[in-house]
């Protein structure tokens, strides 16, 4: 269906703080959908509000990362306060905030704003699209909480997902009818190449001797993110070709830190690997480093991947969830099956002794960056998205009615 030249009034409920994978979607869709309408009739003008909330009303009064940035981009922000996760009372003022900015289209994108959009019965008067970004299950309170997902997700009028294998495994376990998921992947902006001189700057704070390679992983350290078979394939390169002069940069944070920290310590590794942290800006990193991993044991359409292919980097990954819907193995990247390092120790090899192979990796996936995962194509689906729900848009109930 063609997007005609109008207004969509969205309001785009956003639980993070920080800028993570959620709230990047997020300003990076609303940036290019106003670039998209400033130079085209046939694209809509999108104004939105964005809702997101705050634990007491001192922190209301305080800018977050994400309020700062939607607000840099002209976004209006509204700031629900509550007392806890999942304070119902937030419902009451959520219903009030709907009908007092009447969108188009509510829009949900994690578990919490899923749960309180159902609660609310607001769904009942304006069509709502929720985003599903996969489920953790690393303790018994993110499996209640999915549990919670998937009695609130039926409800959407439309579910978008960032690939088959999640809407495979909603439509299985969540009682979602087909037709209500869309999958989409995400996209990427290419960011500007860093000097040689802060790359060179990077290289030597981390200690790289002349001619070492590097190894880069991007990512929050938990389990299903699967770090500590990165570390087992390391040791088992370091092992069988000590004539490759590497280390291996973790870049990321999270719970299972301690954790990795103590597996490089028992396998020896020193300062063959080096924990970084949260780094806001990873550019600099993409751009030192000779392959990038990704070792995980899920994951949906991974942001840090196609950064790397932005970045003009060769990349191994495992061949999990909507991995292999992005990468195809020997063309655009090397795929191993997943818990297996040394499969992944003998791909890193091949990426790091055959510089035609990486450089074939390099060309393959850039040009697949450069027509499938733009983030103008990204903005143009979703908006068709929204086009199409509010267009069959039924409700069974006027929103003055729904009880405020």
């Amino acid at each position: 269906m063609a997007i005609n030249q109008q207004t969509i009034k969205i309001l785009s409920i956003v639980e993070a703080t920080s800028i993570n994978a959620v709230a990047k979607n997020v300003l990076e869709f609303h940036r290019v959908a106003k670039e998209l309408a400033s130079r085209s009739s046939d694209f809509p003008r999108v104004e939105a509000c964005v809702v997101t909330f705050a634990r007491d009303r001192e922190s209301a009064s305080l800018e977050t990362d994400v309020v700062r940035a939607a607000r840099m981009l002209d976004l209006e922000v509204e700031i629900i306060p509550e007392r806890r996760r999942f304070d119902l009372a937030a419902i009451s003022a959520l219903k009030k905030l709907v009908a007092q900015k009447n969108p188009d289209v509510v829009v949900t994108h994690s578990i919490k704003s899923h749960f309180l959009l159902w609660r609310s019965q607001v769904w009942r008067a304006i069509p709502w699209v929720a985003f599903h970004h996969g489920y953790t299950a690393t303790d018994l309170k993110m499996r209640v909480y999915n549990r919670a997902d998937r009695w609130s997700l039926p409800h959407a009028r439309q579910i978008v997902t960032v690939c088959h294998a999640f809407a495979k495994e909603l439509a299985k376990n969540s009682g979602v009818a087909v037709e209500q998921i869309a999958v989409q992947h995400n996209s990427v902006r290419p960011a500007p190449l860093p000097s040689v001189a802060d790359i060179n700057a990077l290289r030597l704070r981390l200690g790289f001797a002349n001619g070492e390679r590097m190894v880069l992983t991007v990512g929050r350290l938990s389990r299903e993110k699967a770090q500590s078979d990165l570390l087992t394939a390391f040791k088992h390169l370091r092992e069988t070709h000590p004539d490759i002069s590497l280390k291996l940069i973790i870049v990321g944070e999270g719970p299972d830190r301690a954790n990795l920290e103590s597996a490089a310590r028992a396998h020896r590794l020193g300062e063959r690997v080096v924990f970084t942290g949260q780094i806001n800006d990873v550019q600099t990193y993409y751009a030192a480093a000779d392959v990038f991993a990704l070792p995980s044991h899920s994951e949906g359409s991974p942001y840090v991947v196609l950064e790397a292919m932005a970045a003009n980097l060769p990349i191994v990954a495992t061949n999990v969830g909507g991995v292999p819907e992005i990468l195809t193995d020997n063309e655009s990247a090397l795929l191993v099956p997943a818990n297996d390092p040394q499969a992944m120790a003998a791909a890193m090899v091949r990426v790091l002794t055959d510089s035609g192979l990486a450089q074939r990796l390099i060309s393959n996936s850039a040009a697949l960056i450069a027509t499938e995962y733009t983030p103008e194509k990204y903005a143009q689906s979703i908006v068709e998205i929204y086009r199409r729900v509010i267009d069959e848009r039924f409700p069974s109930a006027p929103l003055q009615s729904l009880s405020l």
